[in-house]
């Protein structure tokens, strides 16, 4: 069949579910740092449950920011069901192929700091002064810092976020920062930020993680973590860095790990 160019959603929705149906449920899907969109959970993948409105003017988009995607649809029997899926799983058909063009870019970025070991003496008053003023745990405050800029107060990401906290433009302009390569100023205005964001999401720190790398726009338009690869890291990153530093301050472990939101 020719190659079309047409949203790959919308030929998952035409062959899954009756006409008379007003909403429909399709499955984001990653394997191996690869992206699939089905109508059932894949085997083998991790895989997130998206509620749609046939009625919405405008369908989300749920491959991320991958530029064209050239893919296959592909038909298979489970659980003695048809599904269908853009990954070729053994005993699958294929159905026809799309072409489908997402975003180029996202507001999000991987971060400058890397997991490693935490490194404590990264200027202590300033982390203390801030936490104590805002409420913020300490090694929470630490595990962003390392993941945004490994502490270094020059840095400056391709996003043009700054300093040590990676504070982005609005933020600067929201909490007044007049120099946001002062590790003083950085850090207590990316104290105040998350103190923000946690009040905001009630407290689910795997919400803050990705509003603070992608923005609460991002957050908001998808419903949780924005299903860009650099939040998705990103978060990833945060939550191993965090239960680091809270084993290193001497911090009990959370119950509950930071896991990506569905």
């Amino acid at each position: 069949m020719a190659r079309r160019l047409i949203p790959a959603l919308l030929i998952l929705l035409a062959f899954a579910i009756p006409p008379k149906a007003r909403a429909r449920t399709v499955y984001r899907c990653v394997r191996d740092g690869t992206v699939s969109l089905a109508t059932a959970p894949e085997p083998g993948s991790q895989c997130f449950a998206k509620e749609l409105d046939d009625n919405a003017a405008i369908l989300p988009n749920l491959w991320g920011t991958m530029g064209v995607v050239h893919g296959t649809l592909y038909q298979r029997t489970q659980d003695g069901k048809t599904v269908y899926s853009t990954r070729n799983l053994p005993g699958s058909t294929r159905v026809l192929a799309f072409t489908v063009k997402t975003p180029e870019g996202s507001p999000a970025h991987a971060g400058l700091g890397k997991v490693g070991a935490p490194r404590l003496g990264e200027f202590p008053r300033q982390f203390k002064a801030a936490a104590n003023a805002t409420g913020v745990d300490e090694a929470w405050l630490r595990a962003i810092a390392h993941a945004e800029s490994a502490y270094d107060a020059n840095a400056i990401s391709v996003k043009n976020a700054k300093g040590v906290m990676q504070l982005m433009p609005d933020v600067i302009a929201d909490y007044g920062v007049k120099d946001p390569f002062s590790a003083k100023e950085s850090i207590m205005a990316g104290a105040r930020h998350l103190k923000t964001l946690q009040t905001l999401y009630e407290g689910d720190l795997t919400l803050v993680a990705a509003a603070y790398n992608a923005g609460i726009g991002a957050v908001t338009q998808y419903g949780g973590v924005p299903p860009y690869v650099e939040t998705q890291e990103y978060v990833a990153k945060v939550q191993a860095l965090y239960a680091r530093y809270r084993k290193a301050m001497g911090l009990a472990a959370l119950p509950v790990q930071l896991q990506p939101a569905q």
